[in-house]
C-alpha cells in the first residue's frame, strides 16, 4: 500500500514465498471449506490476507466458515490439523513440503497463492532528497549482524506487492456465474447490442462515463465481502431500467477493481434471472486507460 502512496522500494530480506491453503485429506476443493474450521495467525498477518484471497477466488468468505481461529504461531496450524482441532490452515510452501513428507496422507493442498515478497520489505519516501534515499538504501543493503535485520538485497516484482495490497480491499478476480471481461471485450459486446449498466453515483455518472452506458445506481450498505447481504443494499434502479431484457447480454461496471458496486450488482442480476451477465472489473478506469470513448463532464 505504501508503494501506491508516495514510497519507493529499497528491497526485501528474503526470497518470495507462495502460500498454501491446506485442508484435511477428505476436503477435496476450496468450495468444500464451507461450514468448516480454519486456523490462522493474527488477523493482520500475511497468512490471513492470503487465506481471504484464496477463499474469495472460490466465492467464499470467512463468514461462510463455521469458525476462524486466530492464534500466534503460523506453523501450529499444521499441528492443529494432526490433532483434529481444525479442518484447514495456511502455510508457506517451504514449511508444507517438510511437514507433508513427515505426515503423508494427512492433508492436501486446496489452493496456492501467487508469489509474495518474503521476510521484511523496506520502502522510503520518494520526496526525500536523492542522496538521503541512496544512503538509506546502502545502509539497509549492508546492515551489520548486530542490528538483527538481514541485509535488504532482493527486489521483488512490483506486482507481487500490488497483489497483497489488493487482497484486503479489492474485489475478487472472478465471480461464479458471471463472466469477467476486459474493456476491449466490453466494447465488442456493446457493438453487438449489449447494455452496459453504470452502478456508480449519479454525480459520478454525469461527470464522466463510458459512452453509451445507462445509469442504475447500486446503493451499497453491506460489507465489501463476497458474502455480502444484498438485502441491506438498494438496487431497485435495475428494475426501473426501460427495455432491459433479461435474455440479452448486460454488463456491469463502476470505479475499478477496488469498487464493489458492480461486483454486487452483477451477482444480484444473475440471481434475478438475467441470463448473460458480464462484469467489467476494471470499470471506467480500465476503459479510460485504453483510450476508449467516454462522455459527460
Amino acid at each position: 500500500s505504501a508503494l501506491q502512496r508516495g514510497y519507493e522500494l529499497v528491497g526485501a530480506t528474503h526470497k518470495s514465498d507462495k502460500y498454501l491453503l491446506v485442508g484435511l485429506a477428505q476436503i477435496d476443493a476450496v468450495p468444500a471449506m464451507k461450514g468448516r474450521r480454519l486456523y490462522l495467525p493474527q488477523q493482520d498477518s500475511i497468512y490471513t490476507y492470503m487465506a481471504r484471497g484464496m477463499l474469495n477466488e472460490a466465492g467464499l468468505s470467512f463468514q461462510d466458515l463455521r469458525s476462524v481461529q486466530y492464534e500466534k504461531f503460523p506453523q501450529a496450524g499444521l499441528t492443529a490439523l494432526t490433532l483434529g482441532s481444525t479442518d484447514a490452515t495456511v502455510v508457506r510452501e517451504d514449511d508444507w513440503a517438510e511437514w507433508a513428507a513427515a505426515h503423508p496422507g494427512t492433508a492436501r493442498v486446496l489452493a496456492t497463492s501467487q508469489p509474495v515478497p518474503g521476510g521484511f520489505s523496506v520502502v522510503v519516501k520518494k520526496d526525500l532528497p536523492a542522496d538521503a534515499r541512496n544512503r538509506l538504501a546502502q545502509w539497509f543493503g549492508t546492515t551489520p549482524a548486530s542490528t538483527g535485520l538481514p541485509p535488504v538485497t532482493l527486489r521483488p516484482e512490483a506486482n507481487e506487492y500490488r497483489r497483497v495490497a489488493e487482497l484486503g480491499l479489492f474485489t475478487p478476480t472472478s465471480l461464479p456465474g458471471v463472466s469477467r471481461i476486459t474493456a476491449r471485450e466490453a466494447q465488442t459486446l456493446l457493438a453487438q447490442g449489449a447494455t452496459l449498466v453504470d452502478t456508480r453515483t449519479e454525480k459520478e455518472f454525469k461527470a464522466k462515463r463510458i459512452r453509451g452506458a445507462v445509469f442504475a445506481a447500486y446503493v451499497e450498505k453491506s460489507l465489501k465481502d463476497v458474502a455480502f447481504n444484498a438485502a441491506q443494499d438498494d438496487f431497485q434502479a435495475l428494475d426501473k431500467l426501460p427495455k432491459l431484457d433479461k435474455a440479452q447480454p448486460v454488463i456491469f461496471a463502476c470505479n475499478g477493481a477496488e469498487c464493489w458496486k458492480s461486483y454486487k450488482a452483477a451477482k444480484v442480476a444473475a440471481a434475478k434471472g438475467f441470463k448473460s451477465v458480464y462484469w467489467l472489473r476494471g470499470g471506467l478506469p480500465e476503459w479510460d486507460a485504453m483510450g476508449l470513448p467516454t462522455e459527460g463532464g
